[in-house]
C-alpha cells in the first residue's frame, strides 16, 4: 500500500468517475477506494460493477457498504467508526478479502487491529474540505504514535498537499490520500504523478509494511 492512495469524489470529478480511476491507474495507483455517500444502492452497485472491470490488476475496495462489496467481488472494504463493524465485516467477508478502519485516536487504532483490519486509515491528518464530518484534525503526533504500536500499512488522509506530504509520510504513513489536490486538478493522471514521485525519489524512508491483493 505504499504510495498513493486514490478514493472516487464526484462533486470535484471533472470527466467521470471511470475517467478519474483510469487516470489513476495510468499513474500507477495500487489502490481504488469507490466512495460515494449521497448514491443510492442501484447507483453504487452499477458504477461499482464498472470500475470492478477497470481495476483488476489492483485493489479495489468500496467505501461502507460491504453488501456492495460482496455484489462485485471487490478485493474489500473500508470502514469508518460508524459503519458496520471491523468483526462483523469480516465474518461476512471472510479471510482474504482486505479490511480498511478509519482510525482518529490511539484507542480506534488499537481496537481495529484486534477486530482484525489489514490497513488503518488514519484521518483527518489536516482539517478537510472534502470531509466535513471527519471531526477535528488529528495531526502529526497521533500518526507518530500510531506507527510506534501498529505495523499494519498506514494511510493519510486529510488535507493532505504536495506541500505537507514528506512531513506525514516521515511521521509514518505507508501511503497517502489527498483528494482536493488530485481532483481540483485539470490533470488528474499528473496530479497523481507528483505525490508518487515523493516514493520514488528517496525523500521519504522506506518502510517493510506491505499489502497485496488477496481475491
Amino acid at each position: 500500500m505504499r504510495g498513493f492512495y486514490f478514493i472516487t469524489h464526484r462533486p470535484l470529478s471533472r470527466r467521470g468517475l471511470a475517467a478519474d480511476v483510469q487516470a489513476a491507474l495510468a499513474a500507477g495507483v495500487r489502490v481504488v477506494q469507490y466512495r460515494d455517500k449521497e448514491a443510492d444502492t442501484r447507483t453504487l452497485y452499477e458504477e461499482a460493477r464498472q470500475l470492478r472491470e477497470l481495476c483488476r490488476e489492483v485493489l479495489f475496495l468500496i467505501n461502507d457498504r460491504v453488501d456492495v462489496a460482496l455484489a462485485v467481488e471487490a478485493d474489500g472494504v473500508h470502514l469508518g467508526q460508524q459503519d458496520l463493524p471491523c468483526r462483523e465485516a469480516r465474518r461476512l467477508l471472510g479471510p482474504r478479502k482486505v479490511i480498511g478502519v478509519t482510525v482518529s485516536s490511539l484507542t480506534e487504532a488499537r481496537q481495529a487491529v484486534q477486530d482484525g483490519a489489514d490497513y488503518l486509515g488514519v484521518s483527518p491528518i489536516f482539517p478537510s474540505s472534502t470531509k466535513p464530518d471527519a471531526g477535528r484534525a488529528c495531526g502529526l503526533e497521533l500518526l507518530r504514535r500510531i506507527r510506534a504500536e501498529v505495523s499494519l500499512p498506514l494511510i493519510a488522509i486529510g488535507g493532505i498537499t504536495l506541500h505537507n506530504a514528506p512531513p506525514v509520510v516521515a511521521a509514518g504513513a505507508d501511503g497517502l490520500c489527498a483528494i482536493s489536490a488530485v481532483m481540483g486538478e485539470p490533470e488528474v493522471e499528473a496530479a497523481i504523478r507528483r505525490f508518487q514521485a515523493l516514493f520514488a525519489s528517496g525523500r521519504v524512508p522506506s518502510r517493510p509494511a506491505a499489502l497485496s491483493r488477496r481475491a
